[in-house]
């Protein structure tokens, strides 16, 4: 690959980088943040793919290239559906089950 295309590359790999983080900045954690992973997967297919389909074919990269960067893509999509749902259900604070265990055992021994 030639060095021009490397870099060219590389700022096609930013641009998905920063449209996944603008769409990780839109979700809110009481959930329907669906359509966010949707419309980033779209964006993905109306630009970039016809961008590396036209790369392909005018043989700057070959379809091992053409599909590596497609599978990246796809995968930036798939991480960010997960990062969605660690917002929509956050993490349990520490401690938390200590509190519940605590409480539940107060709770028995008013009851004995």
């Amino acid at each position: 690959m030639e060095e021009n295309v490397r870099k060219e590359l590389d700022a096609l790999e930013m641009m998905v980088f920063n449209w996944k983080q603008c769409y990780l900045r839109d979700a809110t954690p009481d959930g329907n943040n669906d359509c966010l992973v949707e419309e980033f997967e779209e964006e993905i297919i109306t630009y970039m793919s016809p961008y590396l389909r036209r790369l392909f074919q005018c043989e700057h990269l070959t379809a091992e290239e053409t599909q590596e960067f497609l599978d990246f893509c796809h995968r930036q999509v798939d991480d960010l559906r997960n990062l969605i749902r660690e917002v929509e259900t956050p993490p349990a604070k520490p401690g938390i089950w200590q509190k519940v265990v605590k409480h539940t055992v107060c709770a028995w021994r008013k009851e004995a």
